[in-house]
């Protein structure tokens, strides 16, 4: 018999549990996330120091000046995403076309909108952490 023709059985089963493997990690990863959800006080303590051990290193090794630029950009724009509104009036009344300044109601019975940002605060936190690592 040729063993080139033969089937692999145990590479398949290697490759069948790595994939149950990484699963696990996932769900693992996934439930560490949740869990800090409401501490947002830590989360954003550690990512203040992670950055400040980045820039100690940057500063140390006098290196790696574009990359912390880059990662300083990348960061400004998820900050800029996170202040503004996810649905913004002034630009709905120029795509409606209307003359008229978008302005808050006035009366009781016109329409309240609440403020929705276009990245919530935990998609901030989640992209800000990866791009630093």
């Amino acid at each position: 018999m040729d063993s080139a023709a033969a089937p692999d059985i145990s590479a398949d089963s290697t490759t069948s549990s790595f994939k149950l493997r990484l699963q696990q990690l996932e769900r693992r990863f996934q439930v560490l996330l949740d869990s800090s959800t409401p501490h947002w006080q830590m989360r954003w303590t550690a990512t203040a120091g992670i950055l400040l051990i980045y820039f100690v290193r940057v500063f140390l090794l006098s290196a790696y000046y574009i990359v912390t630029y880059s990662l300083g950009i990348y960061l400004l724009n998820l900050f800029l995403a996170f202040l503004q509104p996810k649905f913004d009036p002034a630009m709905e009344s120029m795509e409606e076309g209307s003359d008229d300044v978008a302005s808050l109601p006035v009366k009781a019975d016109d329409e309240f909108r609440p403020f929705i940002r276009r990245l919530p605060e935990f998609k901030f936190w989640c992209t800000g952490q990866q791009e630093e690592f």
